[in-house]
């Protein structure tokens, strides 16, 4: 999403409208209109934020003492701002001798601060990195030595990205260097804006700051991009196979050439992070597929793709096509092409696909399509390197199933074997970012981060079930999360259901269902409740705990009474 100026943000913080959820911003620098770009860029994403200004420079204060301003506020995120100015001036009263020691300190001082919101409240925390600046007391040299602000700062940086990693899933880094980076250090910090008024960025730079902010914040409530769809002639290569052929598009060191396959290799690790690709075109199929099957320099082969589609169909109607196919949402697809007409189509025809205005020149699409943020991860798991793997798997079912005369038949046939076994630690990254992703087949739509997911593992006031899922054709990974808590003695509520919408109506549901009724009635629980919270996503499982059997009781509240249900039929086998 395109950035804003500042003076409109300030303009749309002023609108009354109902908030989406509640932030707090501490920092040792002024943050007031750090707060305000806050406010207007939550409201202009449509996701709206009641945002908590705390006072100046009382980040200890506030954060060690559990009846502080922030903790009553009740917040679902607090940001944390520790500018580089306060940074540099602990390092220089720090004496020469405990210099080397610096950044090892200053990560005790934050995990402490970290430890302490844990302690003290469930929000998620969000905190800006250090952005590199020089002092030029060493020089190059300070690169070397130990004793330099340079050497300290780049160690602090490491620290923190190790130690979030490894110990503090709930921390969520904001790149707040990667903007001074873009925008230069000119333009990004002030020295009189400080001196004066302890402002650690510029205002005309805040828009970015809280833009990055919102990405993770809309991340982390399942605002994502989980699909991108090329075109080929022009986009992926230069020129046009069906007249240059394969030895005249443009790629690897011919022509421009090189700002494709830059293009490419930006879009394989896309892939390889886990967002599905997929192709669009008009042109005939074997003509597409050519340069993906023959060309020696092209990076991107066809099992790079989720689905391939080239015919010369209205590519409004292919985009249709392949949505449906891969069962995911309208508004997760991004559609990159060079022709303004179709772009413009799409746009027109399908106004929740984004569709980045590519630049005519080629060499600068690579950095355009860095600069939108269009793709922000908040979470990260071994399984999804593999997903373009299982929708393509999930084509061989779609088309093994046409040659069945019953549907029963057809999932008999797919040899459907299941896990259904409590959280463990291994995969309590895919499980938080099921919470984080799934939108249509999810109950209550409650997001959890990867530490929510740990605690409640290990409380014994839940019990929970993820479910993993293969068949002849390969493996689907963990396609559900169920998490269930003690209501009262006899009573154990549903509080988190939600499944992958790529294994509906093959009986999962129903297996599933069983499972969780077994599970409470073997933990001594009569009866088992549950709830459906309407989403403008989820319709589609608006009459599902009737449909499993249970009885409905007003306002989207469900109870069963374990001994009473029938288990139904299905054709998967529980290992």
């Amino acid at each position: 999403m395109e950035t804003v100026s500042y003076s409109a943000l300030k303009k749309l913080a002023k609108q009354e409208v109902e908030c989406k959820k509640r932030i707090a911003v501490i920092g040792d620098c002024a943050t007031q209109q750090l707060a305000t770009a806050l406010r207007g860029e939550s409201i202009r994403r449509e996701y709206p934020l009641a945002v908590l200004d705390a006072d100046y420079d009382q980040m200890e204060a506030q954060l060690l003492d559990p009846n502080s301003e922030v903790y009553t506020s009740k917040p679902d995120y607090i940001l944390l701002f520790a500018s580089f100015e306060k940074l540099k001036n602990r390092f220089y009263d720090t004496v020469p001798a405990e210099r080397p020691q610096f950044a090892a300190r200053e990560m005790e001082r934050f995990t402490g601060l970290w430890q302490a919101i844990s302690a003290n409240c469930s929000a998620k925390i969000l905190m800006f990195d250090f952005p590199d600046a020089e002092d030029n007391i060493f020089g190059s040299y300070a690169l070397r030595t130990p004793a330099s602000l340079g050497f300290q700062l780049r160690k602090l940086n490491l620290l923190f990205s190790e130690t979030i990693a490894e110990r503090f899933p709930n921390v969520y880094p904001i790149a707040l260097g990667n903007i001074q980076t873009a925008c230069g250090r000119a333009e990004f910090f002030e020295d009189r804006t400080w001196y004066l008024a302890k402002m650690a960025v510029r205002t005309d730079t805040l828009p970015a700051v809280a833009a990055r902010v919102l990405d993770t914040i809309t991340a982390l409530a399942g605002r994502v991009k989980k699909c991108v769809i090329v075109d080929l002639d022009n986009t992926l290569w230069g020129g046009v196979i069906g007249d240059d052929g394969i030895d005249g598009i443009q790629l690897g060191e011919l022509g421009d050439g090189p700002a494709f396959s830059a293009l490419q290799r930006w879009l394989l690790e896309l892939k390889r992070r886990g967002i599905l690709l997929a192709v669009c075109s008009k042109n005939n199929d074997d003509t597409a597929r050519e340069p993906f099957e023959k060309h020696p320099e092209m990076i991107l082969r066809l099992d790079d793709f989720a689905m391939f589609v080239a015919n010369w169909e209205n590519k409004a109607e292919n985009i249709r096509t392949i949505q449906k196919t891969l069962n995911i949402g309208m508004d997760s697809l991004v559609f990159l092409d060079d022709n303004p007409f179709e772009r413009n189509l799409v746009r027109e025809m399908l106004p929740e696909v984004t569709v980045p205005e590519l630049p005519e020149d080629p060499s600068a699409v690579p950095a355009y399509l860095n600069s939108l943020h269009l793709f922000e991860a908040v979470s990260f798991s071994e399984e999804d390197a593999a997903r373009t793997a299982q929708y393509q798997a999930e084509a061989s079912r779609t088309a093994a199933q046409a040659t069945f005369s019953s549907y029963e038949d057809y999932l008999k046939a797919l040899e459907m074997k299941a896990e259904i076994l409590p959280f463990d630690s291994f995969h309590y990254p895919r499980i938080a970012q099921l919470t984080q992703r799934s939108n249509q087949f999810n109950l209550r739509t409650v997001r959890y981060s990867e530490s929510d997911i740990a605690e409640i593992a290990q409380n014994p006031e839940y019990l929970t079930r993820y479910m993993t899922l293969k068949d002849k054709f390969g493996e689907h990974g963990l396609i559900s999360v169920v998490i269930c808590q003690r209501q009262s003695a006899d009573t154990l509520f549903i509080d988190t259901w939600l499944m992958s919408c790529r294994v509906l109506r093959r009986g999962v549901e129903e297996c599933l269902f069983d499972a969780i009724v077994k599970m409470a009635a073997d933990a001594g629980f009569r009866y088992l409740a549950a709830e459906y919270l309407p989403t403008a996503k989820n319709k589609m499982v608006a009459d599902f705990y009737e449909t499993m059997g249970m009885t409905p009781l007003g306002d989207g509240k469900y109870i069963l009474e374990c001994t009473k249900h029938q288990n139904h039929t299905h054709s998967i086998k529980i290992l």
